[in-house]
């Protein structure tokens, strides 16, 4: 039977992740010297204007808009273009009481997802959908494709049969670019159909029926902040699995490690890949759950494709090979280091420089 399956990405541009990298970069800095910092920090960018807002707990100081400003040039905007508002403040006491005893900062289910269809164990469509934003990033920044500016998206349709993927069925590449006449539109969207999706889509994939859109609903002049508000945390289906499975808990992006939003997400992540790299299923979805302020979760769900009481001896193979209390996790996966501007864009998982993707023989 045959179905089709669609993720998408967004290239570092688009303004939502714009926010996700401030806010990542902003808990980098101050990981950088204050390793126990307590950071949830949430970003907004519009026309002209970025807010930094959230609550933070550090022994560091961070220079907000130095921060800002820094990545907004590495992305390929200018700083100069924003004013920037700091309005950020301590956390309260009444959630760091839980977390100094070593319970979880929040309640919350996460989700850890892996397949044996790439060999990053992630879902083919999400896998491809950020192949293609990363080139489209590429050819932006080498001048492989002239005239292409930050902001962009991309999705990817493909088609199974049997769980197995077939062909991809339809590919959408929206980039923002400079003005330009009808002529060089045309020359535009055959050079992002030769350089982006020819060098991403594999030519088994790429059959003859596929449908291709490049900027569907016509010149995609005006973009980035100018165009669309972002947020921190408002693409969190491209940071996981790109809808194969659903997601839990919140965003990651702009929290410390004992957020278990963030540190739960990437130990389910971990264990899910460390299942089927051990070849106890092709597919397996991992749920951990928490209540604030109390260490041990209070469920662990698994599901796989071969379903039954495997699923069930699983869950007594977890709990002997992984401690899953908020701090051990931290401990484990070595999360206060500062790393997470990286996981900002084009995906937190399927990407071996983590230590969340490193494989666990069970």
């Amino acid at each position: 039977m045959k179905k089709l399956i669609t993720a998408e990405s967004v290239t570092e541009g688009h303004p939502d992740k714009v926010c996700d990298q401030i806010s990542d970069a902003i808990l980098d800095d101050l990981l950088k010297q204050d390793p126990y910092s307590r950071v949830a920090v949430e970003t907004m960018v519009t026309n002209g204007l970025i807010i930094v807002a959230g609550e933070v707990t550090t022994k560091g100081e961070c220079e907000i808009n130095r921060v800002v400003k820094r990545v907004l040039t590495k992305i390929g905007y200018n700083p100069d273009d924003f004013g920037i508002l700091n309005t950020i403040h301590s956390q309260s006491k009444d959630i760091s009481q839980g977390v100094d005893t070593g319970g979880a900062g929040d309640q919350g289910m996460m989700i850890g997802y892996a397949t044996n269809e790439t060999r990053e164990y992630m879902p083919l469509p999400i896998y491809l959908a950020h192949k293609l934003t990363k080139r489209l990033s590429g050819v932006r920044k080498n001048k492989t494709v002239g005239y292409l500016k930050p902001d962009g998206k991309s999705q990817v349709t493909v088609a199974y049969e049997n769980n197995e993927a077939t062909q991809v069925d339809t590919v959408v590449i929206s980039s923002q670019h400079e003005s330009i006449d009808d002529n060089y539109y045309e020359f535009l969207k055959e050079a992002i159909v030769t350089n982006v999706i020819n060098v991403v889509i594999p030519q088994c994939l790429r059959l003859s029926n596929i449908t291709i859109f490049i900027n569907p609903t016509g010149k995609f002049e005006i973009g980035g902040p100018v165009a669309d508000t972002g947020l921190t945390g408002r693409k969190i289906i491209v940071d996981t699995y790109g809808g194969m499975v659903g997601h839990g808990g919140g965003a990651f992006s702009g929290k410390d490690p004992t957020k278990v939003d963030r540190s739960g997400a990437y130990m389910a992540r971990h264990i899910a890949k460390s299942i089927v790299a051990s070849k106890y299923a092709r597919r397996c979805f991992v749920q951990i759950a928490y209540a604030i302020g109390i260490a041990e979760p209070v469920s662990i769900f698994v599901k796989t494709d071969l379903g039954g009481l495997n699923d069930e001896n699983l869950i007594d193979i977890i709990k002997k090979n992984f401690d899953l209390r908020p701090q051990a996790i931290i401990e484990y996966l070595d999360l206060r280091k500062p790393i997470y501007e990286e996981t900002a864009s084009y995906g937190h998982f399927g990407r071996d420089e983590f230590p969340w993707e490193k494989i666990k023989e069970l």
